[in-house]
């Protein structure tokens, strides 16, 4: 599969980035809200097949030793063909020299499992939309 990666928020069409997210189930909001937090993060991640943006993440980071991970998604008639594996790659060889977090949409945790993620004993979440994400199964 052709694709191509770019590494910057330079022409990104934040509308598809809002549409791809809500379509995978992930939380959503008005695109330039996904502009604000993309273009404020220490690594954007873009995949695109031909001109058509069929993927992408972003980790937000202090550059020394800690990160997050958010906004992993791939459109899903592209999910199973590496796109999601280019971008984990990509991100992760950014902040290679971090510790680096990142919360699964329930039933993903084995995609990040093959990238040496493990389950987190102690982590703790504080969400602005607390009983949907329960009942999503983010937290008890």
């Amino acid at each position: 599969m052709d694709i191509h990666v770019k590494q910057d928020c330079d022409g990104v069409d934040w509308k598809a980035v809002s549409e791809t997210l809500k379509c995978v189930g992930m939380n959503y909001d008005e695109p330039d809200v996904h502009k604000r937090a993309f273009e404020a993060s220490h690594v954007t991640v873009f995949v695109y097949r031909a001109d058509r943006l069929v993927g992408f993440g972003r980790a937000i980071s202090d550059g020394v030793y800690q990160a997050a991970i958010y906004d992993c998604a791939v459109l899903p008639e592209y999910q199973g063909k590496g796109i999601g594996k280019t971008i984990m790659k990509n991100i992760l060889s950014r902040v290679s020299h971090c510790n680096v977090i990142l919360y699964a949409s329930p039933g993903k945790e084995g995609f990040y499992q093959t990238h040496g993620f493990r389950k987190m004993k102690t982590g703790m979440a504080l969400f602005r939309k607390s009983e949907k994400m329960r009942q999503r199964g983010f937290t008890e």
